[in-house]
């Protein structure tokens, strides 16, 4: 005759091995809040990256506006990939990128951002363009994007030289 031979707990009933379907569910619940709540977190600072790069442009812009009447010369900025510049042209027409200014020293921003040019006196521009600020102080109206997967920054500046940062979620 064999003997069953059941273990019994502290309580006197027979133990099991094993999680129960409904614990199983309670975890997998407070790990998908975890998830959704880290997920929202990191979109939040992309955005507040996106923010801060952007305002730090709209200050070189207006920096560069600025010294350009300033300094009477045409001063330009362009944006391509993940780094925007800021030119100088001289007396023949051709332009050198500014690097011994620190707030108009070539910008790389962070990985996953992507810069350029989109309008010059509304129309499209090249995404070499470069834009120029001129010395008069009379600019035409232009924008310039900055862009990461999932938000989109417009830096508009106006014929008054206002500089506007507009920030969307990115639809492209």
């Amino acid at each position: 005759m064999g003997a069953l031979i059941l273990s019994r707990n502290v309580y006197g009933n027979t133990a099991r091995s094993g999680f129960t379907l409904v614990e199983i569910l309670v975890v997998l619940l407070l790990l998908g809040i975890m998830a959704s709540v880290v997920a929202v977190r990191a979109e939040q600072d992309q955005r507040r990256i996106l923010q801060r790069e952007a305002t730090r442009f709209a200050a070189s812009l207006e920096q560069a506006i600025a010294m350009a009447q300033y300094q009477a010369v045409t001063l330009g900025v362009s944006a391509q990939g993940s780094t925007y510049r800021f030119w100088r042209r001289d007396g023949d027409g051709q332009w050198h990128v500014i690097t011994a200014t620190e707030p108009l020293a070539p910008h790389m921003l962070p990985d996953g951002f992507d810069a350029r040019p989109q309008h010059y006196a509304g129309a499209s521009v090249a995404r070499d363009a470069i834009l120029p600020l001129r010395a008069s102080g009379r600019n035409e109206p232009f924008d310039l994007v900055l862009a990461t997967r999932d938000w989109l920054a417009r830096i508009r500046a106006d014929p008054l030289n206002r500089v506007r940062i507009d920030i969307a979620p990115n639809a492209s």
